[in-house]
């Protein structure tokens, strides 16, 4: 009878969950193909500005400004966006950010002056912004256990190749369109994509159970103006590096820990009165979820300053094509691509261990491209950083998606975009300062044209960001082994050592 009982308990257990939706993969495939869109956008223009340049009579000031005002609107508005998706509905805000994506593109393809194009840019990097969070916390809705390794594992891949493959993207279409007008397809190219899209998540995309309607006083709109100024005040001086002479810039580094604190305190107090804050602040106090931030901050600083400084190098130190560049650094993308998904998959089981060994062939496949920059004279130089490059590229698809696997294991469904937001904030955030950082020692050293002194230097300060995030994930490690073995001497090893599962495991919620 006892068996019985627990039997027909069990049953009902399993008859009370809720079955998974089963267009879910559809619906991944559709947030997929927009984020692919969104953070595309962040690289495929590098290439198009010479003809940016010729065809507008473009300043340099405002060429400068149609990168940096996308990156900046997109990541000053991710947390504010991740927020109002769990307030409102993701569903509802991802439509509505493809559709100011879509209708952007457009504006900036058909942009008559330098000004045009750059307020449309950073309408675009708005759109984009809205539709990145919800992606994250979708998948956290549609997906659990090792499936949602498996999903992020395969956003991981779109995360992972889209900067990289952007110059060759932009090459290809500049080169088929023709130098004068071809820039204009750069934008366009987003158009067919957005509307199908658009069409795909109206049927597809599930409903937020938790949404309601709120009022904007709920959405605290002064903490986002005060997010806003703080990271607008963090990011300037270094976007604006080579633009400001002087270092006077640099004092706005102690107004934005000024505005960021003050924001520190006015969630603190939202919390305290019962207010839903723009940022739980109490995401913080789980370990996984402050480490995984801190890690994709230095991670990505060193990963996008990569294709920065190699494609200069390529293009005006070897006078080679934009598509002879963007042909250059593809293998990176092919190795991203091709370890995310099985890093996905993988990291339900060997956990922040996997991370590290990732974060450790990156570091060995970028000192093997400095090595073949010196081995290698002229522009075969191309072809002998493929090998280094594909290994840094497999390594880094066992960090990007494993790390937000991770990241995220411990946040609750109901705040997932915000908490997503606030991760890919930070991969913004690092993704300028490294640039900035990198191209400061690399423009410092061309004052002698020395191009292959600059590219290296400049390669060291992209593999010293990876070393500071493969030194706190071997750090995380071992003190979780540690801890792991404390709590063994004392009480003998628990379920989850015995299944092998780690602290950081992303089905231990």
């Amino acid at each position: 009878m006892p068996e019985s009982a627990t039997s027909k308990g069990d049953a009902a257990g399993r008859e009370a969950a809720p079955a998974p939706d089963p267009r879910r993969w559809q619906a991944l495939a559709v947030c997929l193909v927009a984020g692919f869109m969104t953070l595309l956008d962040v690289s495929i223009v590098n290439v198009a500005l010479p003809s940016i340049r010729n065809g507008l009579r473009s300043p340099e000031s405002d060429l400068q400004w149609v990168l940096s005002g996308y990156s900046l609107a997109f990541g000053l508005l991710l947390i504010p966006a991740g927020r109002l998706g769990d307030a409102r509905g993701r569903r509802v805000v991802f439509l509505a950010g493809l559709a100011v994506f879509t209708l952007a593109s457009a504006a900036c393809g058909a942009a008559q002056s330098s000004l045009w194009l750059v307020v449309a840019r950073v309408i675009q990097g708005l759109g984009g912004a809205m539709i990145s969070p919800q992606i994250s916390a979708l998948i956290q809705q549609m997906f659990s256990g090792r499936e949602r390794g498996r999903a992020f594992g395969m956003f991981g891949t779109v995360v992972g190749i889209s900067t990289a493959v952007g110059p060759l993207l932009g090459g290809l279409l500049i080169q088929a369109a023709g130098p004068g007008e071809g820039w204009r397809w750069v934008f366009y190219v987003n158009m067919p994509l957005g509307i199908v899209c658009f069409l795909l998540a109206r049927r597809l995309l599930p409903d937020t159970p938790s949404a309601s309607r709120v009022r904007p006083s709920e959405l605290d709109p002064v903490g986002v103006l005060l997010l806003g100024a703080g990271l607008l005040a963090l990011l300037l001086p270094f976007v604006q590096a080579q633009q400001w002479p002087g270092d006077g810039k640099w004092l706005l580094l102690a107004v934005a820990v000024a505005l960021l604190a003050a924001f520190a305190c006015w969630e603190s107090r939202c919390g305290r009165r019962g207010t839903v804050p723009v940022l739980d602040l109490s995401l913080f106090r789980l370990h996984s979820y402050w480490l995984g931030c801190l890690l994709s901050l230095l991670y990505f600083a060193g990963f996008t300053s990569i294709f920065f400084i190699s494609t200069l190098y390529l293009q005006a130190g070897l006078h080679s094509t934009a598509l002879q560049a963007g042909l250059a650094i593809t293998p990176f993308a092919v190795g991203a691509a091709a370890a995310a998904g099985p890093g996905g998959r993988m990291v339900s089981r060997y956990g922040r261990p996997l991370v590290v060994f990732g974060l450790s062939m990156v570091v060995v496949g970028l000192a093997g491209t400095v090595a073949a920059v010196h081995l290698v004279p002229g522009r075969g130089v191309a072809w002998a950083m493929a090998a280094p490059l594909l290994l840094a590229g497999l390594g880094s698809g066992l960090v990007i998606a494993p790390n937000q696997t991770l990241t995220l294991s411990q946040v609750p469904v109901s705040t997932g975009g915000s908490a997503a937001g606030t991760l890919q904030t930070g991969q913004r955030v690092g993704s300028a300062i490294g640039i900035a950082a990198v191209g400061s020692v690399f423009f410092a050293r061309l004052e002698s044209r020395n191009w292959t002194t600059a590219y290296d230097l400049g390669l060291v300060v992209s593999v010293a960001f990876v070393l500071g995030a493969l030194v706190l994930a071997l750090a995380d490690v071992t003190v979780s082994r540690r801890a792991r073995a404390r709590t063994n001497e004392v009480s003998g090893p628990g379920p989850s050592e015995r299944e092998g599962y780690h602290d950081d495991h992303p089905d231990r919620q």
